[in-house]
């Protein structure tokens, strides 16, 4: 086994791939050309992680390297908030920001209330139709504890996307503000000044 098989792409790899999955699917799912996406689980296939059959890759998980590799990723980032924001992007499902953090993504980080290091919830829509996928992913990373998701699953729901994040339509974030003014009225004004809405927040002193 080469040392260069220890690289973010197959970190990637490892983390986005399901039981039965194909390259193509891979290589969508981690943003990575599907040559190079090949040529990773190729040399992850060498090391037992997967099998090859036709256009589809099996993944055992009962394999020592999947299973130290996967045990590093979870033990490194379990606890980071970071992660569990972007990870969401190898998921290969449908989801958005909402809530809380709809507000925290269209303030550009500037504004989050009721949440701490040792409570940390994520508030985030998923499409019904992936709520398979959702659970494997979360059971499989072992994404619960301190920092956890909060999910809503619905048939389907509009998406914005600020800056890459997948969002709920600023106008929608505007109105969930507004019904809880108490908390968000510093956000409300953040917002008008961040995108020309006349929104009439007055928080700051003049």
């Amino acid at each position: 086994m080469k040392l260069e098989i220890l690289n973010p792409h197959t970190m990637k790899i490892i983390t986005a791939a399901r039981r039965v999955d194909s390259i193509r699917a891979i290589s969508k799912r981690i943003g990575l050309s599907y040559g190079w996406t090949y040529n990773w689980v190729l040399e992850l296939e060498k090391a037992g992680v997967f099998a090859k059959s036709s256009k589809k890759v099996f993944l055992n998980e009962k394999n020592r390297f999947y299973r130290r590799v996967l045990g590093f990723i979870k033990s490194a980032f379990r606890e980071d908030v970071g992660f569990h924001y972007s990870v969401l992007g190898l998921f290969g499902i449908k989801y958005c920001f909402t809530g809380i953090d709809s507000v925290f993504v269209w303030t550009d980080s500037g504004y989050n209330i009721s949440r701490y290091r040792g409570y940390y919830p994520i508030f985030i829509k998923v499409k019904k139709s992936d709520r398979a996928s959702y659970e494997f992913y979360i059971k499989k990373l072992g994404l619960t504890g301190k920092i956890f998701y909060r999910p809503s699953f619905l048939q389907d729901f509009a998406v914005s996307f600020h800056k890459g994040t997948p969002v709920d339509p600023l106008e929608e974030t505007i109105r969930f503000m507004q019904k809880y003014i108490y908390n968000f009225q510093p956000a409300l004004e953040m917002i008008q000044e961040m995108y020309g809405k006349e929104l009439g927040a007055r928080y700051k002193e003049a």
